[in-house]
């Protein structure tokens, strides 16, 4: 991990192995580092020492590969890498980016789509689901019961980007009113950037909200200029690695394609830019039931500033994700003294986090990708 006092004048004299005694999240190169860095540390000290408190409960996962996945990636003694070679995903398809070896800023350039899972059928939602879904899925134990998907599974890595949706509709439905009398449900989705080289696993919101029209504006900087307001019908599941599936027949699937389903009932809208920038030409077309912002790092970037003020203008619900509590915390506090914002969501932890803990963290709190939420 990287020295907490970084930067604070001099040179770092080594790796970070000196640890605060107190709250354990931070460490430091040397004592001067640590001296250097304490008048700034001692807001967030006690803070962060009751966040470490809750390491194990964002540790704990239902998954079989869970220990390998959290405390031996934090340890050292794994690394996303190896998780990957081991089931024979280590830079394949769409997961070719849950890792640091594929570039992300040159896949930006291409963002082809691979629409499969490259996994056998038994381990993969390649088709639809066998049983109507329940009132509610609190988490993934729920999810993979309902979708009948062993929990030695690694798809939960990818679903965590349609499962954050489906969490933030759960958790704002009182607000949204077109839930139970419209066969349609727009979402403006803000920020993307891994997520456009796995849009595949979005069409698992067909298997989540039945009968419904989903349709999504993925609108962020991330989106390739030559790719600008281009629409996607997903008009199936991503597909198994399995020659003999059905899912890969047109009865199936309604479609073998991304690009061609005619009447698909997740749409995803490719839309460049930053959101305050662009929201009226999207307005104007499709006005959201829901904003969605994952992992934000609003605090981390001060072009969030004017989108968050017209979000509050809109009225429309809004549910943010970040990769830890701290994170959230500064985020809110960043929003309330900047724009004067109360929050209709307190921060609290998304069931459908990643499973994998974030490595090279610069703090010792476990972070995962969408690790936690708070709305306005």
């Amino acid at each position: 991990m990287e020295c907490a006092g970084k930067g604070r004048g001099t040179r770092c004299v080594g790796p970070a192995k000196r640890r605060c005694a107190r709250c354990g999240a931070v460490a430091y190169c040397s004592v001067s580092h640590q001296i250097s860095h304490r008048s700034a540390h001692k807001e967030e000290c006690a803070r962060l020492e009751q966040q470490m408190k809750h390491a194990d409960a964002l540790n704990a996962f239902p998954f079989t590969y869970c220990q390998e996945a959290t405390i031996e990636i934090c340890e050292k003694l794994a690394s996303r890498c190896s998780f990957l070679s081991k089931r024979g995903i280590h830079q394949v398809g769409m997961w070719m980016y849950e890792c640091k070896c594929q570039s992300l800023s040159n896949s930006f350039k291409d963002l082809s789509f691979h629409n499969s899972w490259d996994l056998p059928r038994m381990l993969c939602p390649c088709r639809g689901p066998v049983s109507p879904i329940s009132d509610h899925i609190s988490g993934w134990e729920d999810y993979y019961r309902w979708r009948h998907i062993p929990f030695h599974s690694p798809v939960a890595l990818l679903l965590q980007w349609p499962m954050l949706i489906y969490h933030a509709i759960q958790i704002t439905s009182a607000r949204i009113s077109t839930i139970g009398t419209s066969k349609e449900l727009r979402v403006h989705y803000v920020g993307p950037e891994k997520e456009l080289l796995q849009l595949p696993a979005f069409g698992e919101l067909q298997a989540l909200f039945p009968g419904m029209r989903m349709h999504i504006e993925l609108v962020g900087p991330a989106v390739p200029e030559h790719r600008d307001g281009e629409t996607i019908k997903v008009g199936g599941y991503a597909q198994c690695s399995d020659t003999d599936c059905d899912c890969k027949s047109t009865s199936s699937q309604g479609s073998k394609s991304l690009d061609t389903a005619y009447d698909s009932a997740v749409i995803l809208q490719l839309r460049r830019g930053c959101y305050h920038d662009i929201y009226r030409n999207i307005s104007e077309e499709s006005f959201p039931h829901l904003i969605v912002a994952p992992n934000a790092g609003i605090a981390a970037y001060s072009s969030w500033l004017p989108t968050i003020e017209l979000i509050h203008k809109m009225n429309v619900p809004a549910v943010f994700s970040d990769y830890c509590e701290e994170a959230c915390h500064l985020a809110t506090r960043c929003i309330n003294t900047v724009a004067g914002i109360s929050f209709s969501l307190p921060i609290q932890l998304n069931p459908f986090r990643q499973p994998m803990v974030v490595e090279d963290n610069a703090l010792l709190l476990p972070c995962y990708s969408n690790c936690f939420l708070f709305g306005i």
